[in-house]
């Protein structure tokens, strides 16, 4: 008489042993990639099948082919072996403090090598937490954090007050240029441009990576015709090819313009320039992770803020590098 409960038999070594017996298709292939006697796998399946009263496999051919109930169990058991892996993830944060693992989405208007350097001075603390990179694009860089897709969005444009259960702190203020290529039609047009001038030039722009709700767009024209682009690279390569003209950070088009890959437009309109923000989910320091925790220090020095906006200010503390 079996007095086995399905507590007892449904531990992660027994669904995980069922995973190997579906993908080999047998359990004699199974008995061997788990180096066990076949007699003692089919015994310790049987215990399973009596425990839950249910056959989880069809023994009626060669093949070991899973029931109906045996698929059930194996889709609901992988669930449970997720949040198994997910319970020992957090009993580990309890205890060292470190995150599973830490997403930042990077908005593409970010300079990537002051990212790379910080991954760099982050790696070299050998810490247990994973790290994660995102590349997102004006709203959608915010949008990954507040659907839970990032822990840290970077370079984030959002209202002056941090949405609820939100964090923000300002990165810089980014402005940008009218440029246009040296033999685009409008390098020649006498300034300041105004806007029924420029409508009539194709506009270069960075498709918005948000993923619902509203996208956001910077200095487009209604009724322009639009050439979209994945990132700010790739923008800044359409218009110094003159596929199109359009608003740039100074950050980045400077040292084009100053070296006459790119003009530079007076327009009449106001000088565009949009606030950078920082943000996170709000949180105590004591609940907040130590990756986490360290990824804000850095943030709140003012030469790293700059670097990451593409402006390199000399430090204070050493007259180089990130502070």
């Amino acid at each position: 008489m079996n007095t086995n409960t399905p507590r007892d038999v449904l531990t992660p070594a027994s669904l995980s042993m069922l995973q190997v017996i579906a993908e080999t298709g047998s359990f004699a292939a199974a008995a061997r990639s788990l180096n066990m006697v076949p007699s003692a796998l089919t015994y310790r399946v049987r215990q399973i099948e009596d425990a839950l009263d249910v056959l989880l496999f069809d023994r009626s051919s060669r093949q070991a082919r899973l029931t109906e109930a045996g698929a059930e169990l194996l889709r609901e058991g992988q669930n449970l072996l997720v949040e198994v892996d997910a319970i020992a993830n957090r009993v580990k944060r309890v205890a060292t403090g470190w995150e599973p693992q830490l997403t930042i989405a990077i908005d593409s208007i970010i300079d990537r090598s002051t990212v790379m350097e910080l991954c760099e001075h982050f790696f070299k603390l050998n810490p247990p937490t994973k790290l994660k990179l995102r590349a997102e694009t004006l709203s959608g860089t915010l949008e990954a954090l507040i659907s839970g897709q990032a822990d840290l969005s970077i370079g984030a444009v959002m209202d002056a007050h941090a949405k609820g259960g939100l964090q923000r702190e300002l990165l810089g203020s980014v402005y940008f240029a009218f440029a246009v290529a040296p033999h685009h039609a409008l390098a020649q047009a006498r300034e300041p441009l105004s806007d029924q001038t420029i409508r009539a030039h194709r506009a270069v722009a960075i498709a918005d990576s948000v993923q619902r709700g509203a996208s956001m767009s910077i200095g487009l024209l209604s009724g322009q015709d639009v050439f979209t682009v994945a990132d700010l690279p790739a923008k800044l390569d359409a218009q110094v090819r003159g596929l199109g003209v359009g608003f740039l950070p100074t950050c980045v088009a400077q040292s084009y313009i100053d070296t006459g890959r790119l003009v530079e437009k007076k327009v009449e309109r106001a000088q565009q320039r949009v606030q950078s923000y920082y943000v996170w989910r709000q949180s105590t320091k004591l609940q907040q992770g130590r990756a986490l925790q360290w990824w804000l220090d850095q943030l709140q020095s003012p030469v790293t803020r700059a670097a990451l906006l593409g402006v390199h200010l000399p430090s204070p503390a050493s007259g180089r590098g990130l502070g």
